[in-house]
């Protein structure tokens, strides 16, 4: 039962950065399509868009986004992932205006990222949380198996594993109540961790967060990322220690 402080969710925002991922971008959005099917069949009441953020592409992901017309598509020259996600709320947020002005309680944004595929029920169960009144959920993630091995990718979930309230912060799985997000000045404009600063923000603030691994997120797993600090650049990190001698210096894609 939804705690009568909370208003119910009735609008839902995706927003997903993308930069130069016309390859895997299509992935990222057909499972989006799917979720989005099925958020319609259980909560119908709610209005659901998806905006991409082409950000300093030069690749086809302008082409790819276009070839599905149920997706908004904004376009920036920030080469920054928290400037990014950031803008793509505020447009994703601005569709969803009405008159009056939607309550931002009742909004719920879902990011991921477009190297990475959501569960069908990725939607729904982000909104069951919501439902509860938590204001922010953090998910989990698994690299690729094609991109890392199984040798690797054990090395990951052995450090990563799959339990609830685990320390780890993803904005390829993260949701966040749109009162809340705006109550701690949203995405800060940083290259790198943007979504462990925005959730560190709404914890320090009181916003009740539930961390979970009941909606993983498949994400890619190369270890040549475009942010030297990145999620690639931690995969590299594994990948070394398995290997004594490897250089961890390698230079970003």
């Amino acid at each position: 039962m939804q705690p009568s402080h909370i208003a119910p969710v009735t609008e839902l925002a995706v927003v997903v950065p993308a930069r130069d991922e016309a390859a895997l971008l299509p992935a990222c959005l057909d499972a989006l399509e799917v979720a989005l099917g099925c958020l319609r069949h259980e909560r119908p009441e709610v209005r659901a868009t998806t905006t991409v953020v082409l950000d300093r592409c030069t690749d086809a992901s302008a082409r790819v986004v276009a070839e599905r017309p149920w997706v908004d598509v904004v376009e920036i020259d920030a080469g920054c992932v928290g400037v990014a996600r950031a803008v793509g709320i505020s447009a994703a947020t601005r569709l969803h205006e009405g008159h009056p002005p939607t309550d931002p309680r009742r909004v719920w944004v879902a990011s991921t990222d477009a190297d990475s595929v959501v569960p069908s029920h990725w939607l729904t169960r982000q909104l069951g949380f919501a439902d509860e009144g938590v204001d922010a959920v953090v998910g989990t993630v698994d690299p690729d198996e094609h991109d890392l091995g199984t040798t690797l990718l054990s090395r990951w979930r052995s450090q990563h594993p799959a339990v609830e309230d685990h320390p780890h912060v993803h904005g390829a799985n993260l949701g966040v109540r749109l009162s809340a997000y705006l109550a701690v000045g949203g995405f800060p404009p940083v290259r790198v961790h943007e979504d462990a600063l925005l959730v560190d923000a709404l914890r320090r603030a009181g916003h009740p967060t539930q961390a979970t691994h009941h909606l993983p997120v498949r994400t890619s797993g190369r270890v040549h990322g475009r942010t030297p600090a990145g999620f690639a650049a931690y995969l590299r990190g594994l990948a070394a220690d398995l290997s004594p001698g490897t250089p961890t210096a390698v230079p970003d894609a």
